[in-house]
Formats: structure tokens, sequence, C-alpha cells
């Protein structure tokens, strides 16, 4: 597959920062139009919410570490598997992260979420297979820890937050993104996987 001759991470960066501040600050009826309501589409209505509500966040803190991450991570992940592959497990976990949640939240028309975590989490974890002895450091914690480690305890926490439904971040999508990333990863490239293990 030929590669795309522009930084992808930095066109999601900038594309998805613009529209989440536009969301918050300008257009708040974009937030609500963009929110993923599985009630609605398991109806056939808002369909496009699935990959439209990773355009936008609940505040400015939840964008904030998005992008940071998605910066952080994506960079070095696109560097090495490309930028084409990169868009396409981004815009793929945007759509897959949020097929569990279509089922589980199908009958509860109150709920809805925003937020590109489930796309993040694909390219974090796909980051991870790659390079899982590199050090992370936690937000607010001085301390270094090994990716693959830090992989884990994502996953625990994902698995743990994702019964708050009263919330519009889906951490349900942070976990499905996460396993997402995994497989990407071991159907392009299962020599990173045989690395890793």
């Amino acid at each position: 597959m030929q590669n795309i001759p522009f930084s992808a991470t930095a066109v999601l960066l900038v594309v998805t920062t613009a529209v989440s501040l536009i969301a918050l600050y300008a257009a708040p009826r974009l937030l609500e139009q963009c929110a993923f309501r599985p009630y609605a589409v398991w109806r056939g209505q808002q369909r496009d919410s699935l990959y439209l509500a990773g355009f936008v966040h609940a505040n400015l803190l939840h964008l904030a570490v998005n992008m940071w991450c998605l910066w952080i991570f994506g960079t070095v992940l696109e560097r090495r598997i490309g930028g084409t592959w990169f868009i396409v497990l981004y815009l793929l976990a945007l759509v897959a992260s949020h097929l569990p949640t279509l089922f589980k939240e199908r009958d509860n028309p109150q709920y809805a979420s925003v937020g590109a975590s489930g796309a993040i989490s694909a390219v974090v974890f796909a980051y991870i297979v790659y390079f899982p002895t590199s050090e992370l450091y936690l937000l607010f914690v001085p301390i270094p820890i090994q990716a693959w480690i830090f992989g884990i305890l994502y996953l625990i926490y994902s698995a743990y937050a994702g019964r708050d439904r009263n919330t519009r971040i889906n951490h349900d999508a942070h976990f499905w993104g996460a396993v997402t990333g995994l497989l990407f990863v071991l159907v392009l490239d299962p020599g990173a996987w045989a690395r890793l293990l």
C-alpha cells in the first residue's frame, strides 16, 4: 500500500482539536449531533455517530489528554507502520471500539458518549506491541513503567470504569479500542507479535 505524503497524526490532531473546540465553545449543538447514541443507531438513526463521536470531546481535559496521547504515541507508531496503515487503524478503531457499546446500551435512550478514546487506545496498544519495554509516565506520577505493564493496568482500569454509565466518556471503547489495536498488528505484522512473545 502506497504511503501518504503527509503526517496523518498531525492531520487527525488538528482536525479533532478544531472540531472539538468548535463543539465545546461555539456550536454546542454540534456536540449533541455527533454524540454516539446506541439507542438511535440501533434503530437506524445517527449511524454516522459511530465515527463522528470521535471528533468531539466532553470537555477540555478529555480533549487534551486524548490529543496528547495521539501525538506521543501516534507519531512513533506512524513512522513504524506508515501513514496509510495508521489512518486505517485509527478509523477502524473509531468504529470497532463502539460496537460492543452499541449492543450493551441499545435499549438505553439516555446513553450518549463522545471522544476519540477508542481510536487512541488502539494507537497506544499497537505502539505497545512494537515497543513493549519503552518507559512511560502516567499523568501526575513521575515514576516510569514499562509499556506492557502500563497496558495491563490500563485494561484493568478500563474494564472497571466501564461500569459507570453516568459520564459521556465511553470506557468500554477504551478497552475494545485496545483490543482492536492488538488485533490490527497481529494481522498487519505477525512478526511484531512473535518478537513480543
